[in-house]
């Protein structure tokens, strides 16, 4: 019996147009069934994504930039709204050498860090686009020189990128994860995280913390980076839009986004 549904945003809850009406309904179901439902995104906890992770469960546990922040919903109101369980903040060196590279090949750039700020350099169209879809405005900033420490790295390659060149020389001590979104088509989004941070083990200590294993949980998604998640959990949904890939390693695969696919595969689950 599935106890918990990991849910990937963007080609699988959220679509061009947004969240599809339908989705609501089934939440809803699942939730009054006492089925914890979690957003597993690589996007920032802020702004419009922290909207949808309440949508799914607003006292849930939900994973943000590609496994290396999980935070804690409350609605209790002398509590903050959002808590961190758990950072994985990027090794210094190591993110220094990626930003140096990405500079060299001129690939706009994208930082994060662990208080939630979101840093980019550059103006390219390709970072204005982004926080338009992410509904946040970013602050330019040298990357080199934040304060803070980074969690996520993001670049954002259009099809003529140099991407396979920044990836071969990419420090062994980061993993990357490419993603794409319906609201910018033909755009990679390569997160970079410190090694051994992602998705899948984001979502395993978000089961952990409920009590649960991974055989109890399902997972719905639609791109490469969701594939070792969707292999983990006991129930691996792929959405229609997915890459054959991702509907290989799938028990399921149902319609894509905008045809109330991800509704389907909850659906699967009541």
């Amino acid at each position: 019996m599935v106890r918990l549904v990991f849910v990937d945003v963007d080609g699988t809850l959220v679509g061009k147009d947004g969240v599809p009406a339908c989705v609501f309904p089934k939440v809803a179901a699942l939730r009054a069934k006492g089925v914890r439902l979690s957003l597993v995104t690589g996007r920032p906890g802020r702004g419009e994504t922290l909207g949808y992770a309440r949508l799914l469960d607003p006292t849930g546990l939900h994973v943000f930039e590609s496994g290396a922040v999980i935070l804690s919903l409350s609605r209790d109101p002398h509590t903050p709204p959002a808590t961190p369980l758990g950072v994985e903040a990027l090794p210094e060196e190591a993110a220094q050498e990626a930003i140096r590279l990405a500079r060299r090949l001129g690939l706009p750039l994208e930082g994060y860090t662990a208080e939630g700020g979101f840093y980019v350099e550059g103006d390219s169209p390709l970072l204005q686009a982004h926080q338009a879809l992410l509904g946040l405005s970013a602050e330019g900033a040298d990357l080199l020189r934040l304060e803070e420490p980074l969690v996520r790295l993001q670049v954002l390659a259009d099809p003529l990128a140099p991407l396979g060149a920044f990836l071969e020389c990419l420090p062994p001590e980061l993993s990357f994860h490419i993603a794409e979104s319906p609201g910018m088509p033909g755009v990679r989004f390569v997160s970079l995280t410190k090694r051994g941070v992602s998705k899948l083990s984001a979502a395993r200590r978000v089961a952990e913390a409920h009590g649960l294993s991974l055989e109890e949980a399902a997972m719905v998604g639609d791109g490469e980076n969701d594939l070792e998640l969707i292999r983990a959990v006991g129930l691996g949904i792929a959405m229609g839009n997915a890459p054959p890939s991702v509907k290989q390693a799938a028990k399921k695969v149902v319609a894509p986004v905008e045809a109330c696919g991800l509704a389907e595969a909850l659906g699967l689950l009541e």
